[in-house]
This record gives C-alpha cells, structure tokens and sequence, in this order.
C-alpha cells in the first residue's frame, strides 16, 4: 500500500526540524578604575539572548550579559565593584536536521541549559586588568512546516466505543462498602 492509498491521510504541522546543541568558554579583560590588590568575587548577570537562523544549518545567538567584579585596591584598604557589559555572538550548528520541512518560514527556540558563569577570575599579570573566565551553553530547535501520514480507519469511528470502558465494581471495593451508610434509626 502506499502512502497516497484512501486508508492514509497527509497531515501538514509544525514539527521540530533541527536541533542543535553548543557550550562555549569565553574570556574577557576588564579594566576597573584602579590597580586591584586582590579579588573579592565576580558574578554575572542581566543576562539577555536572541535566536534567528543564520543558514540551512546553523543558527546565530546574540545576547549580552553584565560582570560583576568586586575587588579591593590601595594595598587591600578599599573595595569596589567594576561593571562591564559584554555583548556576545554564539554560531551553533544544527547536529540533527529533518531535511523534509518544506517552509522557509522558520521559528527558533533557543533555551539556555547553563546561564553565563564565572570559571575564574583573577589580576593579569601586569596587575592593572582583571581577567575573567565564563562559561555558557544553549540548546536550540527550529521549527517548521512538515508532512505526517496518518492511517485512517476505513470503518470510521464506532459508536459504542464508549462500550468498551468497563466500570465493573470489583470485590475489593465490594468489600468496603459500608451497609449502614445512611444510619439506621433505633426502634427502641
């Protein structure tokens, strides 16, 4: 039988189409306002990302996020928190495609598995920058129009499907009904 017999119909849907999957370390040098001592701790946040498909098998992912450093200076005396906005843009290649999508009509969903981290932070070694390590990782999916076959039944629906649903009451619950439920009234 083929699929354009009368017993299959052909389903257009929207279907994950590709997926792909990236995690990737990046390395930033910020500047603060004066020659760190030390590191007292670096964390990201504001983390913002968009998603488009930049070709037949790779999407691109834009996004920026904020780093934090707080640091002291002046031979440990002072602290201070420096903060630098970091734009990035992540390539990831699509490892699984469904070449039967027939729409140039994409959506892209990019979900973020592992937010930006800090790996490491520390002074560089001319002591007047502050290296910091970040670590992040996306999956994305692109969805888009496709075919399905589905078989048809040739007898159509059965009016007494609903027959099949047995509500017997087993023993079991037999066994737990109570004959005095309602209460019985003494006749003394």
């Amino acid at each position: 039988m083929s699929f354009l017999d009368q017993e299959y119909r052909e389903i257009i849907t929207k279907a994950v189409c590709g997926k792909g999957r990236k995690f990737t370390e990046a390395e930033h040098a910020v500047s603060p306002s004066h020659r760190p001592s030390s590191i007292l701790g670096c964390w990201v946040i504001n983390h913002l990302y968009n998603a488009k498909k930049k070709s037949e098998d790779t999407v691109e992912v834009n996004g920026s996020y904020d780093i934090n450093i707080w640091y002291s200076y002046n031979d440990n005396t002072k602290t201070e928190v420096v903060t630098e906005r970091v734009t990035y843009c992540d390539y990831i290649p699509l490892s699984v495609k469904d070449d039967h999508c027939f729409s140039d009509d994409y959506d892209v969903i990019a979900k973020v598995i592992q937010q930006p981290n800090c790996l490491e932070c520390e002074i560089d070694s001319h002591g007047n920058k502050v290296e910091v390590e970040i670590e992040r990782e996306f999956v994305v999916e692109i969805i888009g129009e496709t075919k399905v076959y589905a078989k048809v039944n040739p007898k159509g629906i059965r009016s007494d499907h609903h027959d099949e649903w047995r509500h017997d009451v087993t023993n079991d619950e037999l066994r737990d009904v109570k004959p005095d439920f309602l209460g019985r009234k003494n006749k003394d």
